[in-house]
């Protein structure tokens, strides 16, 4: 009977050891369990905090980028008239010295068809 009680110890032993080690891996999952959870929730919330930092980047790159462009537009626009003006400018001087040269030369020419001498040769 000793030997059976001793077969019964070991038994029990045996039993509650396993029962303890199953306890363990059970709470050991629950932590695991709880760990993924957290870091999901972390993850989440980073996620959305970037995608808020990115969004108030983008508006703010879409402003000045506006600006910018509405600047150059001004800037083009006065350079274009200012170069308008200058090349009507010089496109009415230019007419003036070829109209003048060219009635000095009408004038030169009928005077040698006529015969009359020029009055620029002395």
């Amino acid at each position: 009977m000793t030997k059976n009680i001793a077969i019964a110890g070991v038994v029990f032993g045996a039993a509650l050891s396993l029962s303890l080690a199953h306890a363990q891996v059970g709470q050991d999952m629950k932590n695991a369990g709880h760990d993924t959870a957290d870091a999901t929730k972390t993850a989440a919330h980073d996620t959305a905090h970037g995608t808020k930092v990115a969004a108030h980047a983008t508006v703010h790159g879409t402003k000045v980028a506006a600006h910018d462009t509405a600047h150059g537009t001004k800037v083009a626009a006065h350079d274009t008239a200012h170069g308008t003006k200058v090349a009507a400018h010089d496109t009415a001087h230019t007419t003036k010295k070829v109209y003048h040269k060219t009635a000095t030369g009408t004038d030169h020419t009928v005077h040698k068809v006529e015969g009359k001498p020029d009055a620029t040769q002395h």
